[in-house]
């Protein structure tokens, strides 16, 4: 999710922009595990950024085991920082981000959008009191006119003031929650091998396209609230996902 926002979630857009450059240079250099990257100095320079961005991508990079630092000497590339993990799913994107990624022409559907009580499942997974206001969002994403994924979102209503109806909702949940001040940063989820629901099948003609792969998640924002439930039912015979598993 790279949306800017005023305040911290521009910050952190701009660390999130630093470190893809900085993973975009290391294939661009053609480094190998054991090489040395170039200096917090020179990327400064190089990325037009200031150099505690650079240093916070860099600590990012490092926890995620694709850099590591020696004291004295500078950052080099890790082992496993030399295999190429295409969209991993461990990084937090959003499902057009993804569909883009793989090369389709990305168009959503609106199946349904409501105010609602939070049942037991979406009260639990939000952090909410069973029955709180939340807004409900049924969509169809389309890649190439096929659909690939259909997404249930859940939000605290509260969180999106004004009548729904004046609110795009074909558009990003993730950059109209940020244009409030929750900018989504990371999120827990869970995959399974699914069917989709049958009154899905059925409400939107979509039998016989399973298996689907559901990624249900809960988003958090910086602040460590948790703002989105989803459920993304991906089509298993079109979508994958990538784990890099290390010891």
């Amino acid at each position: 999710m790279s949306d800017t926002t005023a305040g911290s979630g521009a910050r952190e857009s701009a660390v999130d922009r630093t470190r893809s450059q900085i993973t975009a240079l290391i294939d661009e250099l053609a480094l190998r595990p054991g090489e040395r990257l170039p200096t917090e100095a020179a990327l400064t320079d190089r990325l037009k950024t200031s150099r505690s961005t650079v240093r916070e991508a860099f600590r990012q990079l490092e926890q995620s085991g694709i850099v590591v630092a020696v004291q004295g000497q500078g950052r080099f590339l890790s082992a496993s920082g030399g295999l190429r993990v295409e969209r991993p799913v461990t990084k937090y994107e959003s499902i057009t981000e993804v569909l883009t990624a793989r090369g389709y022409r990305v168009t959503s559907a609106v199946l349904s959008v409501s105010e609602a009580e939070a049942d037991a499942e979406a009260a639990a997974a939000l952090e909410v009191e069973v029955g709180t206001r939340v807004i409900r969002l049924v969509r169809i994403r389309f890649g190439d006119d096929r659909p690939l994924v259909v997404s249930e979102n859940i939000v605290p209503r509260e969180l999106l003031p004004g009548p729904i109806e004046h609110r795009d909702w074909g558009g990003s949940l993730t950059a109209a929650l940020a244009a409030h001040g929750e900018y989504v940063q990371t999120a827990l989820a869970t995959l399974s091998a699914v069917e989709l629901p049958a009154d899905w099948e059925a409400q939107f003609n979509l039998s016989g396209m399973g298996p689907w792969l559901l990624v249900t998640e809960v988003g958090l924002s910086i602040s460590g609230r948790r703002v989105l439930h989803a459920k993304d039912y991906h089509r298993g015979s079109e979508i994958s996902f990538t784990v890099l598993r290390q010891r």
